[in-house]
């Protein structure tokens, strides 16, 4: 009586299956091996302007100001882009949404979203003339609400409510493809951030677009902690006078090891990711240089010394795709070019993200000495476990044990991804 109950069951299961395809279900399209997708961290001096390309289809979120208008159109048009399924501007900054009239004006546009905080200025009234124009009706979408980008989907975490100020009223999304995910917060403050982890949602992603340019008032510690990161990707202008990043911000990225990608530093920035792997088109930045205030945000998105080193780098080391570790591999190439094929990267059993020079004014306190009776170190807030020798042992919530490892799971910890204890 059990094995026919399990072969009516087996072939309920296989009908309902076979249904889900006919109908083009949300599940068939999870299902369905993932679509390679191409994330353009665009160089538009001290702004934000980022390109999402997968299975065929597009997105762009944020414009950079106003100058930079015509220039995200060249770009665009020489990944051969002539529609946009949705252009999300996270806020009404200038600096987010000042190309938005070239871009509403010369390409076919699906959908725009648009945060729940209105300017009277002249670039947010040059944006809405423009979605006059088009016969294009705007909207904020909600929280929680979900959206495709061919195999990718696109989550929509803020804003949770209304704000007093146009950065934590930022419109915030997890995008992810396969098992990878990138973050994108645009200039939401800490207060924002706080929010976003009230309601639950699991921001862990693989990449993380940091917060506000670097800026102190973003990438709070709880917030990063959930987010846990192995990339991270800067938008700055060279030499802005905010002195984006800041050294704080930096430090966090550094204590955790998170690799870091700067457009000031290497121009545009492509992550490519087949939804197990990532790899970019140029090596991660070693300066932890922070920003210095200069009294010019001018930005200036010319940076041949800065080119010339990323040029000379030829790879990165890579982890097999079917490890549990997030993956890497680097190719170098130019700033505003696509994505080489047939990047080339050398294989390592697992990634190990290397402690740089502290960043500087920013002196960080140093890990307690381990103990020659030491097994593994307990992080008690994020409830992860290391061995004494990873480079990402906690410096705060730190807990050393002589436990086995089964009794430290037992206790509720999880092992560290990246020194698998």
């Amino acid at each position: 009586m059990k094995k026919i109950t399990r072969k009516i069951l087996y072939v309920l299961l296989t009908v309902s299956v076979l249904l889900g395809c006919a109908l083009n279900t949300p599940d068939t399209v999870s299902a369905a091996a993932p679509d390679q997708m191409e994330v353009h961290f665009m160089d538009v001096g001290q702004g934000d302007a980022t390109l999402v390309t997968c299975g065929g289809h597009a997105m762009l979120i944020d414009t950079g100001d106003d100058t930079k208008g015509t220039a995200i159109q060249s770009y665009l048009q020489k990944q051969k882009i002539t529609r946009l399924d949705y252009l999300i501007l996270t806020h009404p900054d200038a600096d987010h949404i000042g190309g938005a009239p070239v871009v509403i004006t010369k390409f076919k546009v699906e959908n725009v979203f648009v945060s729940n905080f209105e300017k009277d200025n002249k670039t947010y009234q040059k944006l809405i003339q423009s979605l006059d124009d088009k016969q294009i009706k705007a909207l904020t979408p909600k929280v929680n609400s979900q959206y495709t980008l061919g195999t990718a989907s696109i989550t929509i975490l803020a804003p949770t409510k209304t704000y007093d100020n146009p950065n934590d009223s930022s419109i915030a999304l997890l995008l992810k493809n396969g098992n990878r995910s990138f973050l994108f917060t645009g200039d939401a403050g800490e207060d924002a951030e706080k929010d976003i982890l009230k309601t639950g949602a699991d921001i862990s992603a693989d990449v993380y677009k940091v917060g506000h340019h670097g800026s102190r008032y973003s990438t709070s510690k709880d917030f990063f902690e959930a987010v846990d990161p192995f990339y991270a990707v800067i938008s700055c202008g060279e030499g802005n006078s905010y002195g984006h990043p800041h050294a704080e911000t930096l430090n966090t990225l550094r204590t955790s090891g998170v690799m870091v990608y700067r457009t000031d530093e290497a121009g545009t920035i492509i992550a490519s990711t087949d939804g197990r792997s990532i790899s970019f088109n140029v090596p991660a930045s070693e300066s932890w240089k922070a920003g210095e205030p200069t009294g010019s945000s001018a930005g200036s998105s010319t940076k041949p010394a800065a080119k010339a080193k990323a040029a000379s780098a030829q790879t990165q080391k890579t982890a097999p795709a079917d490890t549990p570790q997030k993956e890497t591999a680097a190719d170098a190439g130019q700033s505003a070019a696509p994505a080489a094929s047939g990047q080339t990267s050398e294989s390592a059993a697992a990634p190990q993200r290397e402690t740089a020079p502290a960043v500087e004014e920013q002196p960080q306190e140093s890990a307690p000495a381990v103990t020659s009776e030491l097994t593994y170190v307990l992080n008690v807030k994020t409830k992860k476990f290391h061995r004494p020798s990873c480079s990402f042992l906690p410096t705060a919530n730190r807990q050393d044990s002589t436990d086995s490892r089964d009794s430290i799971i037992s206790q509720g910890y999880a092992p560290c991804k990246k020194c698998n204890p």
